[in-house]
């Protein structure tokens, strides 16, 4: 499908394919619109938490829009995640995100596509 505008009120929550307490609304994936990057809004409950992990083939760019907590990246160490900052996680770099205090919603792109 060639889509070139997505409204975000049009695509439903759905839970994330991995984790637990996470739900994801895919915006632009490679699958659905043909996209060069996966680029999700995400939502993690208070009191959840995206357990450590690694994505072996994208870098993941974090933009957080709501919400409070802590986070973790390999070479970093950790760090309170809010709403303004930018994160990027390189490809092959361990990461988690815990302590969810408030609801967290982010918009979260990976290059080259995931999706």
């Amino acid at each position: 499908m060639d889509q070139h505008i997505i409204l975000e009120n049009n695509i439903e929550w759905q839970p994330h394919p991995k984790f637990k307490g996470v739900e994801i609304k895919p915006l632009f994936t490679k699958k659905m619109h043909g996209s060069q990057a996966s680029i999700v809004l995400v939502r993690v409950k208070k009191g959840e938490e995206v357990p450590e992990h690694i994505h072996e083939d994208s870098d993941d760019i974090v933009y957080p829009l709501s919400g409070k907590a802590r986070g973790f990246i390999e070479g970093v160490g950790e760090f309170i995640i809010q709403k303004g900052m930018a994160i990027r996680i390189p490809k092959e770099t361990k990461h988690k995100m815990y302590d969810i205090e408030e609801d967290l919603v982010f918009y979260d792109v990976f290059a080259p596509p995931t999706m």
